[in-house]
């Protein structure tokens, strides 16, 4: 069957950072081919679905979506599937989902317009891994909100028993210092006033600077830093590792750079640690956040949990709320594993009960939203600057984000896109409320 070449478009992204930075390249791929973004799925001409395969119920309901394609008249749009699901399972998935016309991996996307473009007369399957940068062929930032992130490294060599990130991203590859900064010019020129840089480990970017001198990510950020019309900078996701002095010491020398760090610990367990292959101990961890906190003593703490993993006792898990506690979270996200198929995790003895990982889950998120709920109280009474994303549901208010991430709740004529000053004035678990700070006297 030929179909016509489509129209119009809409990306779906699920999972992390890294894929809403994916798809919003994607749809900038298709916008320079003539293509119009739709809102919904059932009206486009090409649906892409870009996919994230760290747990299980995330790559099954990708399936679930392309099922829902489907139209009255039993025709469906022209689908691709992208994304870490496509890379892990490829020809695998038109399989089991005949409807689907696309599988590209995600260091392959940039091959989606050609790939569309044989689809029209075949199935188009790319899940290389090529040498070349697929950035390179990626079209220019043009149109940019106040928020965006940036892709500077990709892939992991940690190989943590339990992820499939090494084999559905690839080895650890970071871009180079030019095209880094060259994007974030460009995004800036669109009108981000901050930036996000991503990698799945971010805090191992290393490269050369136009001196040729050596840098890790500390040295790019300090470049950032310079970079006029940029307000704010962010990082994720974090290794333990790869957390070294010189980033350390930004957290409390580079005004832009915010107080927030999210750097995951997993568990709190060194018998789990070492199962996982995390190569960090509990005790490192800990003293490695007490020399953040030296550095920036106002900075707020996220992390992941798995809870779960197999040979979980109860004593490790409690060794985990132990962590939880000397820590002290800004904000977490919790998880119960998930065995991924071709991971040594997923054959390991000992695999916990489903209901055992529902009770544990359970009691580590009520810890984690009693200490949410803390740290936004704590911060009550603060003035500080927040950079207004959008509207709010009340006549009159707008969102934004304070430096610790928060959302902020205020009534405001500013417009998206401004720096206002702000007290917090409420705090509920999930958000603040803030308040348009008054002038002081001089």
């Amino acid at each position: 069957m030929t179909r016509s070449a489509p129209k119009t478009f809409k990306v779906k992204s699920f999972g992390c950072q890294m894929n809403v930075y994916d798809g919003a390249r994607m749809a900038e791929l298709l916008e320079a081919e003539g293509l119009s973004a739709v809102d919904q799925g059932e009206d486009a001409d090409l649906v892409v679905l870009n996919t994230c395969h760290i747990r299980e119920k995330a790559a099954e309901k990708v399936y679930s979506d392309i099922g829902r394609l489907k139209r009255e008249d039993g025709t469906s749009p022209m689908i691709a599937v992208a994304g870490c699901v496509a890379q892990a399972e490829g020809a695998e998935i038109p399989r089991r989902a005949p409807a689907v016309d696309i599988v590209v991996g995600p260091q392959a996307y940039h091959r989606l317009p050609e790939m569309v473009k044989a689809a029209q007369t075949g199935r188009a399957i790319d899940t290389d891994m090529p040498i070349a940068s697929k950035f390179d062929a990626l079209p220019k930032r043009r149109r940019q909100g106040p928020t965006a992130f940036l892709t500077v490294q990709e892939g992991c060599d940690k190989f943590c028993t339990y992820c499939v990130v090494p084999y559905t991203r690839g080895a650890e590859v970071s871009r180079p210092w030019a095209a880094v900064i060259d994007e974030a010019k460009a995004l800036v020129d669109a009108g981000a006033k901050e930036i996000t840089l991503l990698g799945q480990n971010v805090n191992a970017w290393e490269g050369e600077d136009e001196t040729g001198r050596r840098q890790g990510l500390d040295g790019l950020i300090r470049a950032l830093d310079r970079l006029p019309g940029l307000s704010r900078i962010r990082y994720t996701t974090s290794h333990p590792n790869d957390m070294k002095d010189g980033l350390i010491a930004a957290h409390g020398e580079v005004e832009k750079l915010m107080p927030f760090l999210h750097l995951p610990v997993q568990a709190g367990s060194d018998r789990i640690l070492k199962a996982m292959n995390r190569s960090h101990t509990v005790e490192s961890y800990l003293r490695l956040i007490e020399r953040v906190r030296a550095s920036r003593p106002d900075i707020a703490i996220s992390g992941d949990f798995i809870v779960g993993f197999p040979g979980e006792t109860d004593a490790d898990f409690e060794a985990t709320l132990d962590i939880v506690r000397a820590v002290g979270h800004a904000q977490a996200f919790t998880f119960k594993y998930s065995p991924r198929p071709g991971t040594p995790a997923a054959t390991m003895a000992d695999q916990v009960a489903e209901s055992l990982m529902d009770e544990r889950l359970q009691r580590l998120q009520a810890l984690i939203n009693e200490q949410q709920h803390d740290f936004n109280r704590a911060t009550i009474g603060r003035r500080t600057m927040v950079l207004i994303e959008r509207d709010g549901k009340k006549p009159g208010q707008r969102i934004g984000k304070s430096p610790w991430l928060q959302s902020v709740h205020v009534e405001t004529p500013a417009a998206i896109g401004e720096m206002i000053e702000v007290e917090i004035v409420s705090a509920g678990p999930n958000s603040v409320g803030g308040a348009l700070a008054e002038r002081r006297a001089a």
